[in-house]
């Protein structure tokens, strides 16, 4: 077995490692990406375009501020790969004001600069004619905001990390990481790798690095689904990207783009899952479309034509859905990147910066704060 040595090992090469990867690679560092699969792949959470991106934020001010930061860096990419990454749609946030208030995103935008309306049932209804509402709803409708090609980016940032100088090895699972006094050692079946620093973004497959870190990431298994819609005015440049808050549960959604059809997926909820069990088809459960059918017949009731499409994808809850951006308690030389409980994917373009800036310069560049993985620790005394 030859050990070979790197400035850096990044163990999962999904949204979060790629973007790290092509990061310090630009650098200067000698950076190996390892990943089970071969990004972008249906296996992990980065497929079924695409991802919604806004910046007024639920969270506070940490999360707009990586916002707008995550934002600016997709447009570098997109001016790097000459790839269109990001649509400016504009968002519609509607909620059930007895469940659910948007005072505090107001608050924040408006002390970022972040451009936003506040919008009653009738006026909604007045922009976009296929949106039926009790009365006292409400909506927070960001102009700026949009959406990501997912696959795209996670593309893009490959194709330009390789370019850059960085190695990727696929479909290789990672069975040990040992920390030594200067180094890192990263095992796989057939090869030993050494790093100064070793990164760790495996996104669902966290557990599989287990006893070597312990993280209350919780893989679910998560769907969506394409329906068919009436007319033309839930297509892409005429309908915005939109999320949905009630009783019912919280959901979020597109526009019907090059007539795929309106796509709709519910955010809480799910079945637990772990790695190196079958993700069961869409389907298995009578709740897969019936959650999503409900809500835009409810809603949008001419969005809520046949089925085109469908997938299934997960999502990694944190307990209290924040993320965890951190060192390892134990080594310093690894960093964690994971439990970005289903709307980290926006973040990725920065969260990769981020995690370079802490290799290079012993920085994170932003505020960390609600993303210590020692919290749960602190929790559990």
């Amino acid at each position: 077995m030859i050990r070979k040595l790197y400035d850096v090992i990044v163990v999962g090469a999904g949204s979060m490692g790629m973007s790290a990867g092509y990061e310090l690679a630009r650098r200067g560092f000698k950076t190996l990406l390892i990943d089970a699969f071969d990004p972008p792949h249906p296996l992990g959470s980065h497929h079924g375009e695409p991802r919604l991106i806004r910046h007024a934020y639920g969270g506070g001010a940490a999360y707009v501020k990586m916002a707008l930061r995550a934002d600016k860096r997709w447009l570098e990419l997109e001016e790097a790969t000459g790839e269109k990454l990001l649509e400016r749609s504009g968002v519609l946030n509607i909620a059930d004001p007895d469940v659910y208030s948007y005072e505090g995103r107001f608050e924040d935008a408006a002390v970022h600069g972040v451009s936003i309306e506040s919008l009653d049932a009738q006026q909604i209804h007045e922009r976009w004619s296929g949106v039926r509402l009790p009365d006292h709803f409400r909506a927070m409708y960001e102009p700026n905001a949009g959406y990501l090609y997912s696959e795209k980016c996670v593309a893009a940032y490959k194709k330009v990390a390789l370019q850059a100088g960085a190695t990727l090895l696929t479909h290789t699972f990672v069975t040990n990481i040992k920390p030594e006094k200067s180094y890192v050692t990263v095992s796989t079946k057939d090869d030993e790798f050494m790093a100064a620093k070793v990164i760790l973004s495996a996104g669902a497959w966290f557990k599989t690095l287990e006893p070597f870190v312990h993280l209350p990431i919780r893989a679910v298994r998560k769907v969506v689904g394409w329906f068919e819609p009436s007319g033309k005015s839930f297509d892409a440049g005429a309908f915005p990207g939109f999320t949905f808050g009630n009783a019912s549960g919280g959901y979020y959604g597109f526009p019907s783009i090059g007539g795929a059809g309106v796509k709709i997926g519910r955010h809480d909820t799910g079945v637990e899952w772990r790695p190196g069990e079958e993700l069961e088809p869409f389907g298995t459960y009578p709740e897969d479309e019936d959650d999503l059918r409900r809500v835009l017949e409810s809603f949008l009731p001419g969005a809520a034509g046949k089925l085109l499409r469908s997938a299934v994808c997960k999502y990694e809850f944190t307990p209290d859905d924040n993320f965890i951006i951190d060192t390892h308690p134990e080594f310093s030389s690894v960093l964690l990147a994971g439990g970005f409980s289903g709307h980290g994917f926006k973040f990725s373009s920065v969260v990769g910066e981020m995690l370079a800036d802490q290799v290079e310069l012993g920085k994170w560049g932003q505020d960390v704060g609600l993303f210590s993985a020692r919290r749960f620790a602190q929790e559990d005394n």
